[in-house]
């Protein structure tokens, strides 16, 4: 799997309906929120920031959405307060998955994400437990359809900027770069006009497991929407080989 399939996913996304793109930009709103409150509002400023904005324009989040999401954090003296939180646990057949959320009440939050692994016939273990499986790692996926130039020369550039591997998928080519480097590697993208669909630090798991059962399947894709539905998931991590 890897650039390919996660691409795909990316796809789909994109082509959701007019309520899921509102899900996405609720929750690129809080990342928003949460990197003004510790970075101010200026991008130029916080790269934090920046990183975030970047992968909002990823996702489609329309320029003013961004800018009223900024001045909304900057200018609201009682925002909420979001804090950073991960849980790790298993899928069926010991699918290793890892959870990243922003919220406002922890308790809620702990009690949905156990809901939605229960009810996939999952559970939520220790920290650590399956993040070892995984690596932090830039990802940057170029879609073929928008990008008019070679392989070759997007490898070079992508190599000179310091990307660690470059591969060219069926129809997406993925970046991959260290975490400390994503930063300067996505930058000198821009500056050269590459359309990046993704662009963003991301969990990479080392091996992916595949499901044969088919109550496995819809166990797995059962935690997966129920995840996906939850306002305060921002990232879900997963081994599964799609």
């Amino acid at each position: 799997m890897s650039g390919h399939s996660k691409f795909a996913n990316i796809k789909h996304k994109k082509e959701r309906n007019d309520s899921v793109k509102g899900k996405i930009f609720t929750k690129m709103g809080r990342e928003i929120a949460v990197a003004v409150k510790e970075g101010g509002p200026d991008p130029n400023n916080n790269s934090t920031l920046k990183d975030v904005v970047a992968k909002a324009k990823a996702n489609n989040m329309p320029n003013d959405t961004i800018d009223r999401s900024i001045k909304k954090a900057f200018g609201d003296a009682n925002a909420v307060n979001y804090e950073a939180v991960t849980y790790e646990g298993y899928g069926p057949s010991g699918i290793a998955i890892i959870v990243d959320a922003l919220t406002d009440n922890k308790n809620r939050t702990a009690a949905n994400i156990r809901n939605a692994f229960t009810k996939g016939n999952g559970n939520v273990g220790t920290q650590g437990c399956v993040s070892f499986q995984f690596d932090k790692k830039g990802q940057i996926l170029v879609d073929k359809e928008e990008y008019d130039g070679t392989a070759d020369d997007l490898m070079l550039l992508a190599l000179d900027a310091g990307a660690e591997d470059f591969a060219e998928e069926e129809d997406s080519f993925e970046i991959l770069t260290d975490p400390e480097t994503f930063r300067s590697v996505r930058e000198s993208l821009e500056k050269a006009d590459i359309p990046m669909a993704q662009a963003e630090v991301t969990m990479l798991p080392q091996t992916w497991v595949e499901l044969s059962e088919e109550q496995d399947i819809k166990n797995m894709q059962r935690i997966l929407d129920l995840l996906d539905e939850d306002d305060d998931v921002q990232e879900v991590y997963h081994n599964w080989d799609e």
